[in-house]
C-alpha cells in the first residue's frame, strides 16, 4: 500500500493572506497554457498572433471560474441553488465542474472571436492541446488539498486519506491527472503536429477527454450528494462524459465526409485563405 504525502494545502502565509496550492495550480496551469500558445502562435499555421495570446487566454480562464462555478451549482448541488443562490458566490468553499468549465471556455472563445474577427474552431483547436496541462495540475491540486479521493479497494496502488476514513482507497487524483493530464495532452500534441482538418483537435479533445473521464470515474468515489445516478454504477461524472464522447466521435465522422482545408504544421508558408465551416 501507498503512504499519503501529507502536504500542508497552504502553500504560503503572509499573515492573513493565505496562499492554496490549489490556487497556485489553476495559476500554473494558466502560465503553462499561455507559454505553449506564444510558442505555437510562432509558427505560420497559427490562428491568432503572439501577441493576442494573453487575451485569448483571459477570456478562456475567465470561461473556466465562472463556468466551473455556476456548472458545479447546476450539476452536482442544484437544490442548494435553488434555496440559497447566493451560495454560487462563495467560491472559497469549493466546487468547480469541469464540464461547466468547458462550456464557459468554448462561450468565452466565441465571444473572443467575434470580438477579433476568428473562426471559433480555428482558435479551439490551437488551445486546446494545452488544457490537458492544467487539467493535470488541478487533480494535483485536488489530491494536495486531500479530496476527490477514489473508493475503497484492497489493491496494492491505495492509500489511507486523512480524510477519507480508515481503508485504504485508489488515489483516483493522479489518475485522473495521468489520464485526463498527460495522457491527452501527449495525444492531442501529437495530433497538432500532423496535418489535419478543421474541428480535428477539437473533436478529439472532446472523445478522449469523455473517454479518459467515463474510465477514471470508476476509481473515483462518487460525490456524496449525487451517489450513483444510473443503473446503480454511473456517476454523475461519466453522465456528462457520455455527450462528449458522441461529440467529439460525431464531429471526427462529419469532418471525414467533408472535404476542408488541410493545415500543415510543418509548411512554411500558411495560406490565410480557410474554407468555410
Amino acid at each position: 500500500m501507498l503512504s499519503y504525502p501529507h502536504i500542508d494545502p497552504i502553500a504560503l502565509s503572509l499573515g492573513p493572506l493565505k496562499i492554496h496550492w490549489y490556487g497556485l495550480m489553476y495559476l500554473i496551469g494558466f502560465a503553462a497554457a499561455w507559454g505553449l500558445g506564444v510558442y505555437r502562435a510562432k509558427k505560420p499555421y497559427s490562428p491568432i498572433s503572439p501577441d493576442k495570446v494573453s487575451d485569448a487566454v483571459f477570456y478562456a480562464a475567465m470561461g473556466v471560474v465562472i463556468g466551473g462555478r455556476v456548472g458545479y451549482m447546476l450539476f452536482y448541488n442544484f437544490g442548494t441553488l435553488v434555496h440559497e443562490p447566493w451560495v454560487i458566490f462563495q467560491v472559497w468553499d469549493g466546487g468547480m465542474s469541469f464540464h461547466g468549465g468547458l462550456i464557459g471556455v468554448v462561450i468565452a472563445t466565441w465571444l473572443y472571436c467575434w470580438k477579433v474577427k476568428s473562426n471559433l474552431f480555428d482558435v479551439l483547436d490551437f488551445f486546446a492541446p494545452m488544457v490537458p496541462i492544467g487539467l493535470g495540475f488541478g487533480r494535483i491540486g485536488n489530491f494536495i488539498n486531500d479530496e476527490l479521493w477514489g473508493r475503497v479497494t484492497d489493491s496494492h496502488f491505495a492509500m489511507i486519506f486523512p480524510t477519507g476514513g480508515p481503508l485504504p482507497r485508489y488515489p483516483s487524483q493522479l489518475v485522473e491527472a495521468l489520464l485526463e493530464g498527460l495522457v491527452l495532452f501527449a495525444v492531442l500534441w501529437i495530433i497538432s503536429m500532423k496535418p489535419r482538418q478543421r474541428y480535428v483537435i477539437s473533436a478529439n479533445f472532446a472523445l478522449f477527454y469523455g473517454i479518459f473521464r467515463f474510465i477514471s470515474e470508476f476509481y473515483r468515489q462518487p460525490d456524496p450528494q449525487m451517489g450513483y445516478v444510473l443503473f446503480g454504477w454511473m456517476t454523475q461524472g461519466q453522465l456528462l462524459s457520455i455527450p462528449l464522447i458522441i461529440i467529439g466521435a460525431f464531429m471526427l465522422l462529419y469532418v471525414s465526409t467533408r472535404k476542408y482545408k488541410v493545415y500543415n504544421p510543418n509548411a512554411t508558408i500558411f495560406l490565410k485563405e480557410k474554407c468555410d465551416a
